[in-house]
């Protein structure tokens, strides 16, 4: 049947249609049935979704409501015509709930649930079950090499033939720790081919593609990105924009709503990108602590697992443990931290310590699997390229590649000073508290919200010095976050 869509004027948060009860009899479909959106175009667009069955106040019999987020999706235009109907209940349903009952999937089923992800055949809600099933139930080494290749396989791959391409990743959690723009100067100016993508933030305050964002595009096209790394040696790009892994990235959006981060898929996600982009060597940080996404228990079990997935694909891969127990560097939030790193890169300034000696740590390391340093000497060549200049003005380079400028950065417009109430040691920064403080402040859709630390763990600060600064766009939110610091100390003194 076709109809006329008909825009709600509101945002679901996820995609939702609306059939008036007679055209829903007429189709034979029930409230909570499954149909299709195709496009009546010569290569027509597909959507599967849940609808609700309403009467004549907001839909008439010959139209179909559908809010902002299939709209977007299928760029759709008030009153077009759509065809639509009852759509099949796709096999990959039974996969996941054969998942569900904790049996191992095959490489052909887990590839069925991951095409039926990129074809849209799965509801955003059946989505969160796969994840779900994934967080609860685990996947064995051979599953996660599955879900790995059949990630890979849902997109675009990046095919160059420089034999020294490099890569590195973080799992996150930690905030700031934005060392990746650093390393990636530093590695390029030294001749390393480092095709950087990344994601957007899932639960911290920022990811790389958000810090990127602030001075730069981070969405092109795969030609385009030829020929910046052509040019430049290197790109620092949001990898949904690419066309690979899309997979994932539809993966990633549904984990964010459900803030879970399952470890099959996180192995698989960070794997996929690398070889995506035609890595052979990759560096993986894994910080772990109290606080950190891992124990160092668990840091160790992954690192063995990141080092078979690694194995299997025939990558040069390593994996260093790094201390996550409190935030890097002094801003988290977009603008707060690209602020870090250009101190950090421009030998002029002086920035975060802690975050520039990781950053030539994780620099050196690249230098040396690359056979561009010898065997303990990456460090310092790593520090000579940053003290020198070169890492700074490949930086820029990249940044003007990528349709940017560097500018002067300014902080939210409204802050709030924390003060300590006593004399005394800094005994811990809650990593969790503090992202999510940042986050209620505004980050990271307000590139300038955030928050300035002013101490770290184990150092002594003294009564009325300042703690951390909250930065916001807006009063409101401002006002929340320090009515969240209040109920919530991410910073215990002792």
């Amino acid at each position: 049947m076709q109809l006329k869509i008909k825009f709600l004027k509101w945002s679901a948060g996820i995609p939702v249609a609306m059939l008036h009860k007679e055209t829903a009899k007429k189709l034979g479909i029930h409230t909570k049935a499954r149909i299709y959106l195709r496009t009546l175009i010569k290569h027509p667009k597909e959507f599967h979704t849940i609808v609700n069955i309403i009467g004549d106040h907001i839909v008439k019999k010959d139209e179909i409501a559908v809010s902002s987020e299939i709209k977007d999706r299928m760029n759709l235009s008030n009153g077009q015509k759509i065809e639509i109907g009852l759509a099949e209940t796709p096999i990959s349903l039974d996969l996941i709930k054969k998942k569900l009952n904790n049996q191992a999937l095959s490489e052909n089923e887990i590839k069925e649930i991951v095409m039926d992800i990129v074809g849209n055949e799965l509801s955003e809600s059946e989505i969160a079950l796969f994840i779900s099933s994934m967080y609860v139930k685990g996947m064995n080494l051979k599953e996660t090499i599955y879900l790995t290749k059949a990630i890979l396989k849902s997109g675009n791959i990046f095919k160059l033939k420089n034999k020294f391409i490099a890569d590195k990743h973080c799992i996150g959690g930690v905030p700031n720790n934005r060392t990746t723009p650093i390393v990636v100067s530093i590695c390029a100016a030294a001749g390393l081919i480092m095709p950087k993508s990344s994601s957007k933030a899932i639960t911290s305050a920022a990811g790389t593609a958000d810090t990127m964002e602030v001075l730069a595009k981070v969405g092109f096209s795969v030609d385009k990105l030829k020929k910046i790394l052509k040019k430049t040696n290197a790109f620092l790009v949001w990898g949904g924009a690419m066309g690979m892994v899309p997979a994932d990235e539809e993966i990633i959006r549904i984990e964010k709503e459900l803030k879970i981060d399952p470890e099959a898929q996180l192995l698989a996600s960070i794997m996929s990108k690398k070889l995506a982009v035609g890595s052979h060597y990759i560096l993986i940080d894994i910080p772990y602590g109290n606080g950190a996404k891992v124990t160092k228990l668990k840091a160790l079990l992954l690192k063995k697992k990141f080092e078979k997935i690694g194995k299997y694909f025939k990558k040069k891969l390593e994996v260093v443990l790094t201390k996550g127990d409190q935030p890097i560097g002094n801003g988290i939030g977009p603008v707060l931290e690209m602020i870090d790193i250009l101190k950090i890169l421009d030998p002029k300034q002086q920035g975060p310590k802690d975050l520039e000696t990781k950053s030539v740590f994780l620099a050196g390391k690249l230098l040396e699997m690359t056979g561009k340093a010898k065997k303990d000497w990456g460090i310092k060549k790593a520090e000579e390229i940053l003290s020198s200049g070169k890492a700074y003005e490949k930086f820029k380079q990249i940044i003007q590649a990528q349709g940017g400028a560097i500018k002067k950065l300014i902080p939210g417009e409204f802050k709030h000073n924390i003060l300590a109430d006593k004399t005394g040691k800094i005994l811990e920064i809650n990593n969790k508290a503090i992202n999510l403080l940042a986050r209620i402040a505004g980050c990271p859709t307000d590139k300038s919200a955030g928050i300035y630390l002013y101490a770290h763990k184990d150092d002594k600060i003294k009564k009325n010095e300042k703690i951390l600064t909250i930065y916001s766009e807006s009063e409101s939110r401002l006002s929340e976050a320090v009515k969240f610091y209040a109920k919530n100390e991410a910073v215990i003194i002792a």
